[in-house]
């Protein structure tokens, strides 16, 4: 009966927590980790007693499987129309991925704060701009961010969702540091001061690749063009995800 369960829950469960898979939420980790300055790093490693950002990227996925946390899952993403803003969106009751991320911000710069609640809200920060950064995180509700939009990945099926979160990164076939020394090698990043109004710039400017998703979306049957047109898209908001969350890591610790 459990493996039964468990069964039905892969085949039709929502799976917008699970934003670009294991690979790529390491990818953004390490990448932070790598610009992150010497007092926000001993800052955080007295928090993580040791932890990286890699090691450490993935607990808000590790974590679903506990009904304890089941308050945090919309915190994984946001759900509104195409062609909304989201300052003008309707906002989900429970929180979502705007929320979260001001919350840790919160929480993290607060002095009354316990070692053991900014460790996991630290967890939970460098998880969720991961989450940010995969476009179809922020995609329609009435799909679940691209979750029961049906395709086949050379030849299998799967969903539209899965593709961007784990499909064409697994393709690509290199381990998360192998693809943060390529994407640090070839790509160039100007450190900048975070500002707490920037967050709605970033959704913003995702949500463009949202709409560029959904919309380019002309046939079901994907594979190596699908690839060869996206795979630079996702490399790019790797790249920017993770020196993104340094520059929110250092405005907390610096």
């Amino acid at each position: 009966m459990k493996n039964f369960i468990i069964l039905i829950f892969l085949l039709f469960g929502n799976t917008n927590s699970t934003i670009w898979g294991p690979t790529g939420h390491r990818v953004v980790g390490e990448i932070a980790e790598q610009n992150i300055s010497k007092k926000t790093k001993e800052e955080i490693s007295k928090i993580l007693d040791g932890q990286t950002l890699a090691d450490i990227s993935v607990y808000a996925d590790e974590i679903k499987s506990d009904d304890r946390y089941d308050k945090y899952y919309s915190w994984h993403f946001i759900n509104f129309d195409l062609e909304e803003d989201y300052s003008e969106s309707i906002k989900s009751e429970d929180g979502d991925l705007f929320i979260a991320i001001n919350k840790c911000i919160d929480v993290l710069k607060s002095k009354s704060s316990d070692n053991e609640s900014k460790a996991f809200h630290l967890k939970l920060l460098v998880h969720f701009i991961g989450d940010l950064h995969q476009p179809l995180h922020l995609g329609q509700k009435e799909d679940r961010g691209g979750n029961r939009i049906n395709v086949k990945w050379f030849g299998r099926n799967t969903n539209l969702h899965s593709v961007w979160d784990s499909k064409m990164i697994d393709g690509y076939q290199m381990s998360y540091s192998e693809m943060v020394y390529n994407l640090q090698k070839s790509k160039t990043n100007k450190s900048k001061k975070f500002e707490r109004k920037d967050l709605n710039r970033w959704i913003n400017e995702i949500h463009i690749h949202t709409n560029n998703i959904y919309k380019s979306l002309d046939n079901t049957s994907l594979g190596y063009e699908y690839q060869y047109k996206n795979f630079d898209l996702v490399k790019i908001l790797l790249f920017k995800g993770g020196h993104r969350l340094a520059e929110i890591l250092n405005y907390i610790f610096d």
